[in-house]
């Protein structure tokens, strides 16, 4: 059992108890909380040595000592494969894998062999985080299947945490590359918006409307969504596409994908966010590569940026589009 202790600010004072650690601990999911709250699992520690079991209403007071206890990760019936990892950067605390097209990171309906996890756990045998759950060892921050690129991935829980921190605090560097449709006439912009699941189809997110002063907003931004920020530049200008490069300022879930459709400029082979636009170049899914990783090494202090080189279907779909 794993036990963590917060101390409530004045600042934080009025929080609801499951969002207020769900925000704390950015790696566990809020129905994960809900769930460590449900089996008695969170006390408030009193002065005299004591304590009692919160419920997931409880609302923060200042001063508060918060105890969370979470239990030891048990590793799933997820078998270890021998499946070749393309490794960029590899310590004894950490790894950065560079993720192949089609590869599942982690297992799930459907997809419970040939992940990047069941790579993992033959490459690392037991040295992988167990905080993100049985089903994500390791796991801290995550690609879609069709994109490709840098991923990291935590050996310890410790590791995990401080990485997790540094996601949340928005000190990681995320730069991707996007062959999007279209010629995009800025050189550079920035999308700020908020999003969240589609309204009509649960499978897909959206650029959602701010409705924080509309009073029929839904609870727990069910309806508008989370921020969202995608910094852009053009990075190489074809007849009919342009190459973007895109930081992240926020990690939301398909935040790039949902972010260029929005502007009008779907990825070239997105079939969820492509607006109906078919790509003539027999692709499987979106042209989008996690290119730069940066980070703060949680135990050398040191900043490490590591570079994940384009797949050769990438490099010669560019030389494909420039002729066209």
């Amino acid at each position: 059992m794993r036990k963590y202790i917060f101390q409530v600010s004045e600042e934080e004072e009025g929080e609801r108890i499951d969002r207020h650690l769900s925000m704390l601990m950015d790696s566990f999911s809020r129905s994960y909380i809900q769930k460590l709250l449900k089996d008695e699992l969170v006390l408030l520690e009193k002065s005299e040595g004591a304590s009692r079991v919160l419920r997931a209403s409880y609302r923060v007071q200042s001063g508060d000592r918060i105890l969370l206890n979470v239990p030891a990760a048990v590793f799933p019936s997820i078998e270890a494969e021998d499946i070749p990892l393309d490794i960029l950067f590899e310590d004894e605390f950490l790894l950065v894998v560079n993720k192949p097209k089609a590869m599942v990171v982690h297992p799930a309906p459907g997809h419970y062999s040939n992940t990047l996890v069941n790579a993992l756990l033959y490459h690392c045998r037991d040295s992988l985080s167990g905080i993100n759950g049985v089903l994500r060892p390791g796991i801290v921050h995550r690609i879609d299947r069709d994109t490709t690129g840098a991923i990291l991935v935590c050996k310890s829980d410790s590791t995990h945490q401080e990485i997790a921190r540094q996601l949340k605090e928005r000190l990681v560097e995320r730069r991707y590359l996007a062959l999007v449709c279209g010629n995009i006439a800025n050189e550079s912009g920035t999308i700020n918006t908020l999003i969240g699941r589609h309204p009509k189809n649960r499978k897909k997110m959206a650029v959602l409307p701010n409705l924080n002063n509309n009073s029929d907003m839904a609870i727990g931004n069910t309806i508008n969504g989370k921020e969202a920020i995608t910094h852009y530049k053009v990075a190489e200008r074809f007849h009919k596409y342009s190459l973007l490069e895109c930081r992240l300022e926020t990690g939301r879930t398909h935040q790039i994908r949902v972010h260029l459709a929005y502007l009008g400029f779907p990825i070239l082979g997105d079939e969820v966010y492509g607006n109906g636009l078919k790509a003539p170049f027999n692709l499987s899914g979106q042209t989008l590569h996690a290119a730069t990783l940066g980070f703060v090494h949680p135990i050398s202090k040191k900043y490490i940026e590591v570079e994940a080189p384009l797949p050769d279907y990438f490099v010669n779909l560019m030389k494909v589009v420039g002729d066209r």
